[in-house]
């Protein structure tokens, strides 16, 4: 097959990303994608096989843009974990896309192997990129014996938890629950850099 030329990977997404806001996950396909990128579904199967491999595509874009995000931020610690705590709460709603996708590709990898290790190998990513900001933010952890590859984890899991319940509920107390885990989150920063 000739690689196609008139359309990026990137461009792409866009168009993934915005039949996900006008018609909803469920209405996702690559035949949609294609026809809001104006070309042919060959094309689209170019860069992506399947749905799920467009779905991956889209989650880890999300998670690369929010990671270079926070990563660029030059703010001192507290504000820097606020910002992020921030970030990651916006995406704490009863109609995020990006943790329905995530969920939906997780449920799918239970029975398919590949997916179960590319999800594996984007967790493990976050979960290191956490670890390295608390290495960054703090002297020491925050707590004597929990080490910062364990924050990254527990907090990684944290937010994806706190996601499942906002997807879960519309009446969800997401604003509280943020506040109170930046509270917990920042009372060690008696020590931080």
């Amino acid at each position: 097959m000739a690689k196609p030329n008139i359309v990026s990977k990137q461009e792409l997404l866009a168009s993934a990303k915005k039949c996900i806001a006008e018609h909803g996950i469920e209405k996702l396909t690559l035949k949609a994608v294609a026809a809001g990128a104006g070309v042919t579904q060959g094309t689209v199967y170019y860069h992506f096989r399947t749905k799920e491999q467009l779905m991956l595509s889209l989650v880890e874009d999300v998670c690369t843009s929010s990671w270079r995000q926070v990563e660029s931020d030059t703010k001192p610690g507290p504000k820097k974990l606020k910002d992020a705590l921030h970030a990651a709460r916006e995406r704490c709603t009863s109609d995020s896309f990006y943790h329905r996708l995530f969920f939906s590709l997780m449920v799918y990898s239970f029975q398919h192997e590949e997916m179960k290790k590319q999800l594996h190998d984007l967790l493990s990513f976050e979960n290191k990129a956490l670890s390295a900001q608390f290495a960054s933010i703090f002297n020491t952890s925050p707590v004597e014996g929990i080490s910062f590859e364990t924050w990254g984890i527990l907090v990684n899991a944290m937010i994806d938890g706190l996601a499942v319940q906002a997807l879960l509920s519309d009446s969800f107390p997401a604003d509280r629950v943020y506040g109170e885990l930046e509270t917990l989150l920042t009372h060690g920063m008696t020590n931080d850099k």
